[in-house]
């Protein structure tokens, strides 16, 4: 029985997971947040380990890259969204 109530648990946990994403890419600004989260990660991640990003230029992976190459030729545009979004944020 406890085993039983243990994965009910972990289900529901896992349930609220997906649900949690699902709403994050169905609502814009949550969207436009994980757009811009996923930019600025990829161009840090390309100025520390530029290996890591360059090699996956095709395919999936390629997202990555193109999100790299995003942020860095607009970065200035990039960070304006930035500090928009958490003004956005916090006025909330």
């Amino acid at each position: 029985m406890v085993r039983l109530d243990s994965v009910r648990r972990s289900l529901r946990a896992q349930t609220y997971a997906i649900q949690r994403l699902q709403s994050a890419l169905f609502n814009f600004q949550s969207l436009l947040l994980v757009i811009l989260l996923l930019i600025c990660t990829c161009t840090y991640v390309r100025a520390v380990a530029p290996r890591l990003i360059d090699r996956n230029k095709e395919g999936f992976l390629g997202l990555f890259w193109m999100s790299a190459r995003i942020g860095e030729r607009l970065s200035p545009y990039v960070a304006l969204a930035c500090v928009a979004m958490a003004i956005t944020l916090l006025v909330q």
